[in-house]
């Protein structure tokens, strides 16, 4: 028979659960981690300059100095696996395209052999040596997340046990894997944040400082860790105070 108190807290952590494996899913397939804002007129000047950037924005093994060039002056979103633009449509010599119509969407998926590319210490040019730092951040952000989800899953076959016996204890892994799970989470948002900052830091020399927010994509991924760690607080202490108490129960019958 298991306590209120415990079936409550395992309810309570089922949902959390279920919750920031929703969230952590929907982060991992949107593009908008980070979104950039272009200073007014800035995607005007040099437009011949800027045009090869945005050709170059369409390949998969596009240079991440030419694609990150193009989300800074078209208003770009970025995410782990797709980076976006809105780029400007081009009116006729007499007549400008309409306000309403003025931009256009182009997205591009990252290859697999994209994320695992070396980066290097200068941007673009790869004679310069690889910089090992944004290299396994890279990386990172990208197994990280599925390693939470992966761990997630295989807790809550754990929990499908829980149900199938009369003993708790089963759960005290759940919470383990879930507690492993939103350490995963922290990391993906630790490393990608990493990575944007050193990379904005790095273009600092030969662009202006781009401007722009982390998107939504990115909040629910922040959502996602501490509801992990929430479930997984509430599953591990459901199964240790009912270990304890059945302990004690025992330990008084035999007296």
């Amino acid at each position: 028979m298991v306590d209120n108190r415990f079936a409550t807290a395992l309810v309570i952590g089922s949902v959390l659960a279920l919750i920031s494996a929703v969230y952590i899913a929907a982060a991992i397939g949107t593009d908008h981690w980070y979104e950039y804002r272009s200073r007014p007129g800035l995607s005007e000047m040099n437009s011949t300059e800027l045009q090869p950037s945005s050709e170059e924005f369409d390949r998969e093994d596009s240079d991440e100095y030419m694609y990150s060039r193009a989300l800074i002056m078209y208003n770009g979103t970025i995410g782990l696996w797709r980076r976006c633009i809105s780029k400007l449509k081009e009116g006729y010599w007499f007549k400008p395209p309409p306000e309403e119509v003025n931009q256009g969407s182009m997205c591009v998926s990252f290859s697999l052999k994209n994320q695992f590319t070396p980066k290097y210490k200068q941007i673009g040019n790869h004679n310069s040596g690889v910089d090992y730092v944004r290299t396994y951040l890279s990386r990172c952000q990208i197994l990280l997340p599925f390693i939470s989800l992966g761990l997630m899953c295989f807790g809550a076959l754990i929990g499908l046990c829980v149900c199938s016996c009369r003993s708790l204890y089963p759960a005290i892994g759940t919470g383990v894997l879930h507690l492993l799970a939103g350490i995963c989470t922290l990391g993906t948002v630790a490393c990608f944040a990493a990575n944007v900052e050193l990379l904005h830091a790095k273009m600092q020399d030969s662009e202006p400082r781009p401007d722009g927010e982390y998107g939504w994509s990115f909040c629910l991924a922040c959502v996602s860790a501490p509801l992990q760690l929430m479930a997984a607080a509430l599953f591990i202490w459901a199964a240790r105070t009912d270990r304890t108490e059945y302990s004690r129960m025992k330990a008084y019958r035999v007296a």
